[in-house]
Order: C-alpha cells, then sequence, then structure tokens
C-alpha cells in the first residue's frame, strides 16, 4: 500500500448525505477506501491512528443508518473520530491534523455541526448524550424522533463516570442509544453468526413490542410474580448475550455484533433507530488497528504514532538529543524504589505514557495501573499512604483535574504524604487545550499542607523525586513537562532538597527574572541579551511554588528595579503568590516593578510546543520586552544601556 490510494466511492462523500445515497452493499467498500485514506494521511502527520481504525465500518454504518447531524453523534474518547471527520467535511484537511491552523485530533464543537460535543478526555459522552436527550424531550414534550447516539471506547468504561452516567439514564428512561466498542477488554463471548442473529432478534420491532406486550400482562399480576418475570427475562438475555450488567444499570442491551461486519451491523442499528422506548446499549466487538497489518500486530495498536511508511510501518521518529522528562523521572524513581520498600506507583491507564511501565518491569508488585479512574487512583494512594507506604501517583497534569476533590479532601485534608508526579506539566503541543497541563499550579499550590515543586532540568526532577520520597510529613508535588530534556548532566542519585528553598543561579543588579519550572532557560537566554547591553541580570529558580522561599524573594525584590516572574501555568498560581506575598510585605512601596508572566487568559490551540509557547508570551523575547517596558525602554537594539 504504497502512494495516495485511489478512492471512487469515496471521492462521491462530502458529507454523510452522500454516504445514505449508497446500496447498503457498498459500504463495505467504502469502509475499505476509508480505512485506506486515514492511513494515508495519518502517516503524513502522524497522530491516532488505532483506535480510527477499530470503527471504519461503524463510522461508515452510523452515518448510513442515522440522519446525522441532526441526530447527535458522540465519540468517546476523541481518538476514534478520524473516519468521522472524513465522511463530515473534513477529508482535504485532514493533513492538517494535530497541526497549528489545522483542524483538531478530537471532535470539536467550533469546528463542525457534527461534532456535537468535544470530547478530550474519556467517559464524558454517555452522560453528555443524556443531557441532550433529555433536552429533547423537554423541548418536545417527548414527541420527537431525534436520536442521540453515544460511542464509547470499552477503556472509558474503566471510568466510574460512565457507569454513573448510565445508572441515572436508566432511572430517566430517556431514549438514548450507547455503542459499547468493545477493542480490548475482551467482555464479549465469540461473535459470530449465532450472536449476530440473537443480536437481530433481541433489536428487532417485533421482539421490543412482544416484550411489551409480556410486560404489560405481567403487570396484572401480584408484585413478587411481576418482579420475578422480569428478573427472569433478563437473566434469561444475559445469559446469551453477556448483557446482565447493563440491563441491571437500566439499559436494553444488544449484542454482541461484529463491527467489522456490515451485514451484521446494519441490521441492528436500523432496529435499535426504530426501536423507542428508554436507553439500549449495543455492545460492538472491534479490533483495534483493523485492516493494517503493522498496527495489528503492534502492542499498542499504534495507538499514537509518528510520521511512517506506509508500506514497511517503519514510524519516522527523531533521535532525541537529550533524555525525556518521562524517561528520566523513571529512572530516578527506580533508583529511590531500590532503596526504600515502601516506595509504590500508581498510574491510571498510561503506564508508558508516564514511565511506570519501566518501574513496573522492575517491580511489578508495587506498580498499579488502575484504569481511566484518576478518583480511585488518588484516594487508592491515600489508603497506601495511611499505612506507611510511599504512594507516587503518577498522573498527567490534564487528568488529576477529574480528581480534584480527591486531592483535596482525602489527602490535602488528612495530610497524607501521597506524592504527586505531574507529567505533561505546561503546554503539550499537538493534542492542544484538552490536554494541556495549565492549571496545575494553581489548583495545588492554594491547599494547605501541599508542597508543590517544579523542575527547572532533569537534573532538578531527579534532585525533586528524591525530595518527595523523603518528604513524609504531608502530600507534595512534582511538576515537569512533555518532550526532551536540556541536556544537562545527570546526578547518579538525586540530592534531597530544603523545602521551599530556591537557587540563584545567576546574579546581577537591576533586573531579577525569577522562574519556576522549564521557562528557566529562556530567562539564561533574555539575561544574556540583557548583559550583551549592558543591562544587570539576576537569574533565579524558584524550585518551589509552594512553600515559597520567602527569604530570597525578599532580597530580589529589595536589590533590583524590577522583578519578573515567569512560570507555565494559569492566572492565580506562582505569580499570583509572589505578588500576595510583596504586597503584604509592603516591598512594592519603594518603587520595586513587578510582572509576571504566566499562560494568558484563553485555551491555546494544537501547534509546536514552541509556537504554543510564543502565542502564549512567554519566550526570551517577552521576557526583554516585559523588563525594557517596565524600565521605561522600548528597544533592547536601539541603544547601549550601561548598569
Amino acid at each position: 500500500m504504497n502512494g495516495k490510494p485511489e478512492t471512487p466511492l469515496l471521492d462521491k462523500i462530502k458529507f454523510p448525505a452522500d454516504v445514505r445515497k449508497l446500496a447498503p452493499e457498498q459500504l463495505s467498500d467504502l469502509a475499505d477506501e476509508l480505512r485506506a485514506d486515514m492511513i494515508y494521511n495519518v502517516s503524513r502527520t502522524g497522530g491516532h491512528l488505532g483506535a480510527g481504525l477499530g470503527v471504519v465500518e461503524l463510522t461508515a454504518a452510523i452515518h448510513y443508518v442515522f440522519n446525522t447531524p441532526e441526530d447527535k453523534l458522540i465519540w468517546d474518547v476523541g481518538h476514534q473520530c478520524y473516519p468521522h471527520k472524513i465522511l463530515t467535511g473534513r477529508r482535504d484537511k485532514m493533513h492538517t491534523i494535530r497541526k497549528g491552523g489545522g483542524i483538531a485530533g478530537f471532535t470539536k464543537r467550533k469546528e463542525s455541526e457534527y461534532d456535537p460535543f468535544g470530547a478530550g478526555h474519556s467517559s464524558t459522552s454517555i452522560s453528555a448524550g443524556l443531557g441532550m436527550a433529555v433536552a429533547r424531550d423537554l423541548a418536545s414534550d417527548g414527541e420527537s424522533e431525534q436520536n442521540v447516539i453515544a460511542v464509547i471506547g470499552d477503556g472509558a468504561m474503566s471510568a466510574g463516570m460512565a457507569y454513573e452516567a448510565m445508572n441515572n439514564a436508566g432511572a430517566l428512561k430517556s431514549r438514548l442509544i450507547v455503542i459499547l466498542n468493545d477493542n480490548d477488554m475482551s467482555i464479549a463471548p465469540p461473535v459470530g453468526a449465532m450472536s449476530a442473529y440473537l443480536a437481530r432478534l433481541l433489536s428487532s420491532r417485533s421482539y421490543l413490542n412482544l416484550r411489551e406486550f409480556a410486560k404489560n400482562i405481567v403487570k396484572k399480576f401480584p408484585r413478587p410474580i411481576s418482579s420475578r418475570a422480569k428478573k427472569a427475562e433478563e437473566y434469561a438475555r444475559g445469559m446469551a448475550t453477556g448483557g446482565t450488567l447493563f440491563e441491571e444499570l437500566g439499559f436494553y442491551y444488544v449484542g454482541p455484533v461484529d463491527g467489522h461486519n456490515m451485514e451484521h451491523l446494519l441490521p441492528v442499528l436500523e432496529n435499535v433507530r426504530d426501536a423507542g422506548g428508554g436507553p439500549i446499549l449495543i455492545h460492538v466487538v472491534t479490533e483495534k488497528g483493523k485492516g493494517y497489518s503493522f498496527a495489528e500486530n503492534a502492542a499498542d495498536k499504534y495507538h499514537g504514532v509518528s510520521t511512517f511508511d506506509v508500506g514497511t510501518g517503519a514510524q519516522n521518529k527523531s533521535v532525541p538529543k537529550a533524555p525525556s522528562y518521562t524517561g528520566v523521572f523513571a529512572k530516578a524513581l527506580i533508583n529511590e524504589a531500590r532503596k526504600d520498600d515502601k516506595i509504590v506507583a500508581i498510574n491510571a491507564a498510561m503506564p508508558s505514557g508516564t514511565g511506570l511501565d519501566k518501574f513496573a518491569e522492575e517491580f511489578p508488585d508495587r506498580c498499579f495501573d488502575v484504569g481511566i479512574a484518576e478518583q480511585h487512583a488518588v484516594t487508592f494512594a491515600a489508603g497506601l499512604a495511611c499505612e506507611g507506604y510511599k504512594p507516587f501517583a503518577t498522573i498527567y497534569s490534564t487528568f488529576l483535574q477529574r480528581a480534584y476533590d480527591q486531592v483535596v479532601h482525602d489527602v490535602a485534608v488528612q495530610n497524607l504524604p501521597v506524592r504527586f508526579a505531574i507529567d505533561r506539566a505546561g503546554l503539550v503541543g499537538a493534542d492542544g487545550p484538552t490536554h494541556a497541563g495549565s492549571f496545575d499550579i494553581t489548583y495545588l499550590a492554594s491547599l494547605p499542607n501541599m508542597v508543590v515543586m517544579a523542575a527547572a532540568d532533569e537534573a532538578e526532577l531527579t534532585h525533586m523525586i528524591a525530595t518527595a520520597a523523603n518528604h513524609d510529613s504531608g502530600p507534595s508535588a512534582v511538576r515537569y513537562p512533555r518532550g526532551e530534556g536540556t541536556g544537562v548532566a545527570l546526578p547518579k542519585n538525586g540530592e534531597v532538597l530544603e523545602i521551599g528553598k530556591g537557587r540563584l543561579v545567576r546574579e546581577g543588579k537591576q533586573i531579577a527574572i525569577l522562574s519556576l519550572g522549564t521557562r528557566l532557560e529562556e530567562a539564561l537566554k533574555a539575561a544574556d541579551e540583557f548583559s550583551a547591553k549592558g543591562l544587570s541580570c539576576t537569574v533565579a529558580d524558584a524550585r518551589f511554588a509552594k512553600p515559597l522561599d520567602l527569604e530570597m524573594i525578599r532580597k530580589l525584590a529589595l536589590e533590583h528595579e524590577v522583578l519578573i516572574t515567569i512560570e507555565e501555568g494559569s492566572i492565580g498560581g506562582f505569580g499570583s503568590h509572589i505578588l500576595d506575598y510583596l504586597s503584604n510585605e509592603g516591598l512594592m512601596e519603594q518603587g520595586l516593578k513587578v510582572r509576571t508572566l504566566k499562560l494568558p487568559d484563553i485555551f491555546i490551540d494544537q501547534d509546536s510546543p514552541d509556537e504554543m509557547y510564543k502565542t502564549a508570551g512567554l519566550t526570551s523575547e517577552d521576557i526583554i520586552k516585559t523588563a525594557l517596558h517596565a524600565l521605561g525602554h522600548n528597544d533592547l537594539n536601539s541603544t547601549q544601556i550601561n548598569g
């Protein structure tokens, strides 16, 4: 499969209405072309491949059977949405996916009317779909024929939110269609002709009408008899289909259905579309990476890939110039765990993304993957801490947001020594705003008892992991970014830092730059520029957003004309804490000019990290402009300034 594939059917498809013009027997050919087109596009752009390949037939079938966009289709998570984007007017933009100015890698409301709900984090579709279904019923007194369809991947079913939504949907009895895309958990019995027959039978109008008739008859019986009859019917179908759990939550279960067989998919989807009644769950079994042998045979099913050669499957990965922060964290944690058998590690369905796959290789009994269940992960860690263990809850910044109540109530209030290793802090590039680690400084540094550290480079990260491992008097957090480090020499062993103490990296007299995290490199670049023009500049690494190094901050405030703080976080974080201290101490009353550089109050769309930080105003050039403006100068290049 080399070069751009020929796609005669796909060339006729601009929107789903064109899919509905095809004959049913053409849909398998359309799916083949759709799969080839997706492989070709992702080979040029990189991105999420395996999940989309698994839902090609399902995507085509849904758009064929349902009247999108009037019928609402929600994808959970957005990793599955590439074939959907191709069929919904964005095929000619697929070469821009996850790039600056291009289309997003997830569904996005402002991008298309065919994306009724944005999905970057998982397990949200049933809740959102139920909201839409209830809104439909309220607006039409229940008379609307509009369908709401939520396609949820089986991994997303490990999150409690999905079951909370299903429980509510079962109680409300609004018409809602949930399609469980079972591509990994193997919760289905074998899928074949018999299961397809049962699915068609149990979703047919004749069976559902007969079922309703029987239910109405049984209602006339005494309650014990009617209750037993209802349970008997549910369990009988559950034994044949495996859907008892969903029935208990109030859903009518249909399946399992072969998600790659149009002859199985279409009649079931049509039956469910026409069924009416309350919530229905269709259990569809698919194969992640389907139709591309290199993805099918890969351990990760090519979940996320760089650009690659279609013919060989070889990915074009650049050779790193320095170890990644994730890799440095894993190495540092393993080193600490060798010295302390109380150290354990927890992740939420991201073992390789957090580096804990390496930890698990050496300490399989001390590493726990709890699934997409961040709330549980945090309180699980709290329970371990109660019993004297030293848990490292290793969770991306953006996903830790899902467990904020647990961080507050179960960890901080009880002052338990849970260690939060926060990967993907700051802006993350192609995954865009849903995955950016913008808010963790703000939401953690506001909590009593919490220690918050931010690594300026990979050596500092090593020291901070050692510090966290040895900090037993309360909770702590270490934040670090995605991607490569700066290339500094790594220590053999981490040094335990004094809590709340920063470091002076360079000393000067006029301008002080106080950096938190990996913007330190930009601060040093700015200092070099100042020095070349005769301005004397101090650069300090705060290390801690909480507690602050008040002694160092006071010294910087008293000995400089301008103090600039810089962080890879939102308003309300590090800079706000600095301003609060300076104001309360009266340190700005003697003419000190203070400026805080932080992420702007916007969600920044996907781009390269460098471009995103330019948009955010957090580069060395932004530091220079800010300092000069504070000093009353406009242009560093226009004049020689003597300090």
